[in-house]
């Protein structure tokens, strides 16, 4: 008996029902980025779709690579097939490798999401859907079961993340109980989780002005770095698709300090 193997179509509705993309506003296409061979028994995973995760992907003969970060934004604007885009997408069509890139539906599942693994990595519990993009929380709120100080959480996050954390206090010091998390570069996230009335925000960047304007409206804002705070949330991508189709699935690291 051979290796388990699926096809592209099958891959691609199971992420679908996974992740419902379409109900999300995002800021490019989610699901199928780069179309490939149709028969896939080997998965690369990745936070982004980079030269580095494309290269490896193509030395250890995947099949498909999934990532969190896809390689088209609408920031960018039409791009040519040149210089270091060119050399993200050719290894990939060259190879028959398969793209899949989900951005805000990794951010906020509820379950395998980025911010609901790095919840549970920090203890939180009673997990709820937390934020609002377009009508969609991209996160998720909690409650550590012991208030903490402030340099307690994040001396548990600098471990989590392995990544230096960057903290904006309160003028008024009080213990951390309620935890708002959305990963990556939400910094403007903080007004959200005041609005909810919780204790501390959790997100991957911190703006100069959002440093002061989160102090001063009470709330502790915690910064881990964008990839740093999203690395979980594909790593538990793999293991549910690795349980579901037994694929020879693995992780491509990435040494990104940002």
């Amino acid at each position: 008996m051979g290796p388990a193997t699926t096809t592209r179509a099958e891959l691609d509705r199971f992420l679908t029902e996974l992740f419902d993309p379409a109900s999300f506003a995002d800021y490019g296409p989610n699901g199928l980025q780069i179309e490939g061979t149709d028969e896939i028994a080997r998965v690369a995973f990745s936070v982004s779709a980079t030269a580095h995760s494309a290269a490896v992907a193509v030395q250890q003969d995947a099949q498909a690579l999934i990532v969190h970060h896809g390689l088209f934004w609408q920031f960018h604007g039409a791009r040519t097939l040149t210089g270091p885009f060119a050399r993200r997408v050719f290894p990939l069509v060259r190879h028959g490798i398969n793209l899949f890139a989900y951005h805000l539906p990794l951010d906020a599942h509820p379950e395998i999401g980025n911010a609901a693994q790095l919840g549970l990595r920090i203890g939180l519990t009673e997990l709820d859907a937390f934020g609002n993009h377009q009508g969609r929380p991209t996160g998720i709120r909690g409650c550590l079961p012991e208030p903490l100080p402030a340099a307690a959480l994040r001396m548990r996050l600098q471990t989590a993340l392995d990544h230096a954390v960057l903290l904006a206090s309160p003028d008024d010091p009080r213990p951390i109980r309620s935890i708002g998390i959305i990963t990556g570069g939400a910094n403007g996230g903080w007004k959200d989780a005041v609005a909810a009335g919780l204790d501390a925000y959790v997100t991957g960047e911190m703006s100069e002005h959002d440093w002061h304007e989160a102090r001063e409206a009470g709330i502790y804002m915690f910064a881990g770095g964008h990839h740093a705070t999203e690395q979980f949330g594909i790593q538990a991508l793999m293991a549910h698709v690795s349980d579901a189709f037994a694929l020879d699935c693995f992780y491509i690291p990435s040494d990104n300090p940002a």
